[in-house]
Formats: C-alpha cells, structure tokens, sequence
C-alpha cells in the first residue's frame, strides 16, 4: 500500500508564496511519475503539474505555468510544489498523487494513488 501525505498548505495573501511537500511511504517512491491536481469549492478536480520518474521532465498546466515548479527528491521520498506570485484563483486542496501514466500524466484517472490533500487559501 503506497501513501501519500501532503503538507505546507496554508493562507497566505496574493503575491505570496508556498511550498507544498508530498510525503511518500509503502513502496519505491522513484519508480513513480508523480502529479500535482487541485479541487476548489463546486468545480471539478484541475490537473496543476506533473513530473516523471526520474525529474528530468515536468508539465504544468497554463494556468500555472511560471510560477509554479514542481520537483522531487527521490532519496527523501518526497515531491514539491513551489507556488509563487499566488493568486485568489489559487485557492483550493491540493492534492499528489503517483502513478506511471504514458504520457504527461495530465489525466487523473492514470494515477494509481492519491494523498488526503492539504488547503491553500489565497486572499486578495
């Protein structure tokens, strides 16, 4: 049983940053892609980032894209969100999860595990 924790979110006000950490346990945390997505109050689950295995190739969606990173560490199990210049539109749970999607794992359901998922709130 692989288990994701997430961690660092919180309220910060817009043009601030955050960084969120996924905390993996249970099998080999580098023979996974792993995937940023987030679901904000009455919309649906919004795919934000993903990187393969090895950090050698990221993806991000357009929305994001320039002030977030993502990254991992595979000796310490762990994959990161850096989200910079933040905005209300931000606001949301924010979850990782691990799979070994084909392509560039923008789709959710190529995911095979998933954390509990960890609230940034962005006021303006």
């Amino acid at each position: 049983q692989v288990q994701l924790v997430e961690s660092g979110g919180g309220l910060v006000q817009a043009g601030g940053s955050l960084r969120l950490s996924c905390a993996a346990s249970g099998r080999t945390f580098s023979s996974y892609a792993m995937g940023w997505f987030r679901q904000a109050p009455g919309k649906e689950r919004e795919f934000v980032a993903a990187i393969n295995w090895s950090g050698g190739t990221t993806y991000y969606s357009d929305s994001v894209k320039g002030r977030f990173t993502i990254s991992r560490d595979n000796a310490k199990n762990t994959v990161y969100l850096q989200m910079n210049s933040l905005k209300p539109e931000d606001t949301a749970v924010y979850y990782c999860a691990a799979g070994q999607p084909g392509d560039w794992g923008i789709d959710g359901n190529e995911y095979d595990y998933w954390g509990q998922g960890t609230q940034v709130t962005v006021s303006s």
